[in-house]
């Protein structure tokens, strides 16, 4: 069965970024994808998103549900039939909305797991804790609304940044038995996104130095985009170049 397009309203989305020494992600990212670079650094990193009316394209607004979603990314790229391709892979998704779940990998793309959200927002920040239910993922983010990236950040510019992450609107993630990659591509009527100066920033994931050892990895840049109109769109499965546990890792 072929995938609804599933429409809505972003709220508020969150894209916490960081510089990663590429050889740092040969234990995260299986084939065919490999990292995506700018000055030579990978970029990785974390996106919080709060949704609001999502329903399959053509139903009212009256009919949709709200979330909060986080997603941890890696900006990569891939050999398709026409070239290269570029987008996000996406290890691991939670969400707030116990629905989400239920149809992740099911009636739409992306494997999702249950997890609980604490959200402070005020006139030009906001405060995001995220801890999933089975205990994998706990996210801390807080900042304020900023006029540049901060110094450091290995994007020359806003708009440099900005470019960037728009290009990275298909992501692939794990089919839920490991036999290859569900897409799905987001389109927004608009595409806009103002820096966030971060005063906070904890990942259970990119703070395990077993995974990303000391030096690895640093803290980029945070970008935040609000009131948006979306659109997801399934997209074309990829195979995986191997099966089994070792597709991806245990995350």
């Amino acid at each position: 069965m072929k995938a609804p397009v599933v429409a809505g309203w972003i709220e508020r989305r969150v894209l916490v970024n960081y510089r990663v020494e590429p050889d740092a992600l040969a234990g995260v990212l299986p084939e065919p994808f490999r990292p995506r670079l700018v000055r030579g650094r990978a970029v990785a990193g974390i996106c919080l998103i709060r949704l609001r009316a999502v329903r399959p394209r053509g139903l009212p607004a009256l009919v949709g549900i709200g979330s909060e979603n986080a997603a941890h990314r890696v900006a990569v790229e891939w050999d398709g039939d026409d070239g290269v391709c570029q987008g996000v892979y996406v290890p691991r998704r939670d969400t707030s909305s116990g629905l989400s779940v239920l149809a992740g990998g099911r009636l739409f793309p992306g494997v999702q797991r249950r997890a609980r959200f604490d959200v402070r927002e005020w006139d030009r920040g906001l405060s995001v804790s995220v801890r999933s239910v089975d205990g994998e993922t706990r996210i801390a983010v807080r900042g304020q609304v900023s006029r540049a990236l901060p110094p450091g950040s290995v994007f020359a510019s806003l708009w440099e940044a900005s470019d960037f992450f728009q290009q990275g609107g298909l992501g692939y993630s794990p089919r839920g038995d490991l036999t290859g990659f569900e897409g799905m591509e987001l389109r927004t009527e608009g595409w806009s996104v103002e820096p966030l100066e971060v005063d906070v920033v904890e990942s259970s994931f990119f703070d395990d130095r077993a995974r990303f050892p000391e030096g690895s990895i640093a803290f980029d840049c945070a970008l935040l985009m609000r009131s948006t109109a979306h659109e997801w769109h399934a997209r074309p499965q990829l195979a995986a170049r191997k099966t089994g546990p070792g597709l991806v890792p245990a995350y």
